[in-house]
Parts: C-alpha cells; sequence; structure tokens
C-alpha cells in the first residue's frame, strides 16, 4: 500500500483506497509480471486523449485510482476540443493514445477520414449510452421519433440538418442508421453537419440543428436545459453495439508492446471497478463531471449511467442496456466483426468507393492478441469466437459473414 502512501487523505486517495479494496488487491499485486524485467513498460509516461463525455471514465479512473502506477506506467488524461483533434495528434504523435470513436480509427488507417496512417484497435471501452436528440420545437410538433420525424419532414419541406460528430464516426454512423431506418435518407432527405461533442447542446440552443447523435452527458444536458429531447438510444439502434475504443497508432504498438499492455491492463482494472457497484458508479460520476475532465453537474451524468432514462416529454423508464464499461468483461473484447461494421456503413454511404477486405483490415487493426494477454493477465473471460451476432433497429442481421453483401443490401444507401 505504500503507493497510497504517498498522496494525502484527499478524495482521490479516498478512491484510490476504495478501488483497491473492492478488487481485494494491493498495487503490487500481479504487477511483478508486467512491471520488471523484459516486461517493463517502455515508456514511464503516456498522454492519453479524451473527449468530454461520459464514457472517457475508464480512462480518467485509470489514472484517478492509480491503478496505472500498478503496471509501472503513469497516464496523463489529456481533453481535447474535438475528435478531429484527436485523430491529429493520434497521427503526430502528440498523444500516445486516445478515448476515441471506433469508426474515426478505422477511417484514419484506410485513409477515408484525413491523413491516412495504419492504426491500432486495443479494446472497447463501452456499450451503449448514445442518443439521437431532437430539437424541443420539432418536438413540439409532433416529430419525436423516426416514424413522426418522417411523416412531419414530408408534409413540411425545407432544409433539415442534423449532427454527428466525426464522419467516419460511431454518431455520425448511428444517425444515418437511425434516419434511414425510418425511411429518411441522410444522403439527400437532410444535410448532416460535424460538431464537437460538448458543443452540441450550444448549437441546438441557437438553432443550427434539428437533431444530433451524441454521447452522454449532452443528450440528458439537452433535456436539462429544455432545448431538446430523446427520440431513441443507441442501444434502441443496436442493443449493446460497440462505442469507444482506446485506440493508438500500429507503430507505437510495435515500438512500445509492454507500454500499451500495460495500459490496457490499467483500463480494464478500472472498466471492472466501475460496474462493481451502485457507488462506483456515482463516484465516478462525481468525479468526470470535475472541470478537468466533462466539466458539467454531476446530476448531467449520474442519471442515465444508472439507467435512469427521461425523455423530456414525461417519459422516464429504467433501461437495463445502458451504458456499460465492463459487464464481466463483455465489453471490452475487440471483436472483428464490431470493426467490420462500421466499414460496410462507410461503403453504405459513399464513404468508400470500393469494398475493401473487410476482414483483413480488421485483423490489421484489431489487436486481438495483445488484448487476449492483457485480459488473461487480469483473469478476464475471454469470447470463444471473434466474431458476434446481432440484431438491428430495422431487423436485419449483422454477423460478419458476408459484409459486402451485408453493406450493399440495404434499401436506402449512397
Amino acid at each position: 500500500m505504500t503507493d497510497l502512501l504517498k498522496f494525502p487523505l484527499n478524495r482521490r486517495a479516498v478512491l484510490q483506497s476504495a478501488a483497491v479494496g473492492a478488487l481485494g488487491i494491493t498495487p503490487a499485486l500481479r504487477a511483478a509480471v508486467y512491471a520488471a524485467g523484459s516486461d517493463a513498460p517502455e515508456k514511464a509516461e503516456v498522454k492519453i486523449g479524451f473527449i468530454p463525455l461520459t464514457d472517457c471514465a475508464s480512462v480518467v479512473m485509470a489514472s484517478v485510482l492509480g491503478f496505472d502506477k500498478k503496471y509501472g506506467v503513469k497516464i496523463i488524461p489529456s481533453k481535447e476540443a474535438s475528435w478531429a483533434g484527436v485523430r491529429d495528434k493520434l497521427v503526430n504523435g502528440e498523444l500516445d493514445f486516445a478515448h476515441v470513436l471506433y469508426g474515426l480509427v478505422y477511417g484514419v488507417h484506410l485513409g477515408t477520414a484525413g491523413p491516412k496512417k495504419d492504426m491500432a484497435v486495443l479494446m472497447s471501452l463501452n456499450n451503449n449510452g448514445q442518443a439521437i436528440t431532437l430539437s424541443k420545437a420539432l418536438a413540439d410538433k409532433g416529430a419525436v421519433d423516426g416514424p413522426s420525424l418522417a411523416k412531419y419532414m414530408a408534409a413540411n419541406k425545407r432544409e433539415y440538418t442534423f449532427a454527428g460528430t466525426f464522419p467516419t464516426g460511431t454518431h455520425a454512423m448511428w444517425m444515418h442508421y437511425w434516419l434511414a431506418a425510418a425511411g429518411i435518407n441522410p444522403l439527400q432527405g437532410a444535410k448532416l453537419i460535424t460538431v464537437p461533442p460538448p458543443q452540441m447542446v450550444a448549437n441546438m440552443r441557437v438553432g443550427n440543428m434539428d437533431g444530433f447523435c451524441v454521447g452522454e452527458p449532452w443528450n440528458h444536458r439537452a433535456i436539462m436545459d429544455g432545448i431538446g429531447v430523446t427520440a431513441n438510444t443507441t442501444q434502441d439502434i443496436w442493443k449493446d453495439h460497440p462505442e469507444k475504443v482506446l485506440g493508438t497508432t500500429a507503430d507505437f504498438v510495435k515500438k512500445y508492446p509492454n507500454t500499451t499492455r500495460a495500459v490496457m491492463m490499467a483500463v480494464l482494472e478500472a472498466s471492472r471497478w466501475i460496474d462493481a457497484s451502485l457507488s462506483n458508479k456515482l463516484k465516478m460520476a462525481e468525479t468526470v463531471a470535475e472541470k478537468s475532465y466533462i466539466n458539467t453537474g454531476v446530476d448531467a451524468i449520474n442519471q442515465r449511467i444508472l439507467g435512469r432514462y427521461q425523455n423530456g416529454m414525461g417519459k422516464t423508464w429504467d433501461d437495463p442496456n445502458h451504458m456499460k464499461f465492463f459487464n464481466d468483461g463483455k465489453v471490452n473484447f475487440p471483436y472483428l466483426s464490431d470493426g467490420m461494421w462500421f466499414l460496410t456503413q462507410h461503403k453504405r454511404w459513399g464513404l468508400m468507393k470500393d469494398h475493401p477486405d473487410y476482414l483483413a483490415v480488421a485483423k490489421q487493426v484489431n489487436q486481438i492478441d495483445l488484448y487476449k494477454q492483457a485480459a488473461g493477465a487480469l483473469n478476464i473471460s475471454i469470447p470463444k469466437d471473434v466474431m458476434r451476432t446481432s440484431k438491428l433497429m430495422d431487423g436485419v442481421v449483422w454477423d460478419g459473414k458476408d459484409p459486402k453483401k451485408y453493406a450493399d443490401g440495404f434499401k436506402i444507401k449512397a
């Protein structure tokens, strides 16, 4: 426990003590394997970029709770202004890792999201927990979900504007998918713009958009501020969908494999800690709400992370498929089919002219072997299959078996 004694008895120390107690481990336990000899991290300090969103929590808590020190690294969380900024800093080496959009990593790897560079998805950081928000002005006129929005748009012709957070990112793909499932062609019947997550609410307030898709807490914040309503959650679109990942460049993994594994283990431990109890989730909410992280009221965060939802129109419900960070290890495995799905949507919406070799690209990007090493060292169960099967909101099943046929099979596409 010597690491903890270096800190004064402030909230940080109390949180660290809580983490150690909850897991029944000491900071030295298991660290010997990865913090000594040939397995020692090559870098003592790593900079991890994050965007102010609830799902940055496992990266932040890995640092705040001192899980990083157990594995011989120091994580320095770096608050970034936009996903384009995260992309650029990952590519030029200013950031070592990032809490990042799944589709951004794949977009950079294939050169469809700006600069082309070989990239790596190390692990999934969360499932679920994003949403589609429609403006209060639209909701007041009866456009409260996909079908009613389609009906309203057909009867009231004008340019409708919807926002995602990055062209190849998860939110842009959820927004495209949701609109198309309602019969709205997002490429012809609407204008899609890119807005950084923390700026979504302000932009809707001044009338710059009719709807947006973003991670929490900004959907709930729009309800609290009286300017938006939740039309659907992203778990309505795809239950337990992939969302943010821990990403880096392929060069970094090659040059610093031990550092990479040490960081993965620290973030995995933080993920497990968050999902271990209600009180841990509330402590997490208090921490990430702070100015240096998300910079919002804790009440904007602490409801939806517990699955307590309201839609801004009087409906409340408990959603068991809320944001998960660990879920007994089911969240974090970097399924090849998850990465491939984003590629199918990039092809569907014309972000790629030709079909890539979907499986080959996913095998290049998703670091399955490295994940198995990190998870195995922490006794986290690993799924038998690198693919998974899911049915999305329009009834179409995705299993990764025939990505070309899947991408071409949608009625509404580019």
